[in-house]
């Protein structure tokens, strides 16, 4: 009897402690790193916004050109920006880390009445399955005229 109970209880350990493949969470992470310039002159400058990256399945990035996959949203306003990160690992099923820069190119004010305006913006990316990262918010930067 004492076998029978001991043979069931390492089944049920071995059971409860194997993960299912979909109980895993292959969905990319960032965090920002930074936003420069500090200051931007409106219609010149760009602001380029540097986030790190974990992708657990390294399906992050796309080949595809017509597929945006980066997406910075300017808080102010609501406006989207789509970009596109480039395939960053082949196509097998590996962990993948690093950083990216995106850059916007020329941010306005929005109150032209204004000297100068202070501007942050959200940031997340997808991978090739469509999972979503999580969601950051850079540091803000100021635009004058």
């Amino acid at each position: 009897m004492k076998k029978i109970a001991l043979i069931v209880f390492l089944f049920c350990t071995l059971f409860i402690s194997c993960k299912k493949d979909e109980e895993i969470n292959y969905s990319p992470s960032i965090e920002f790193k930074s936003i420069s310039p500090g200051t931007i002159e409106e219609y010149r400058d760009s602001v380029v916004i540097t986030i790190s990256y974990l992708d657990k399945n390294g399906d992050l990035g796309e080949n595809e050109t017509e597929m945006p996959n980066a997406f910075v949203r300017d808080i102010r306003n609501n406006l989207t920006y789509s970009f596109r990160i480039r395939q960053l690992a082949p196509n097998t099923d590996i962990a993948i880390q690093g950083n990216l820069e995106i850059v916007v190119p020329q941010v306005a004010r929005i109150n032209n009445n204004s000297a100068s305006e202070s501007a942050t913006f959200e940031v997340y990316v997808k991978d090739r399955s469509g999972m979503e990262s999580n969601k950051v918010t850079t540091s803000a930067v100021t635009i004058v005229p």
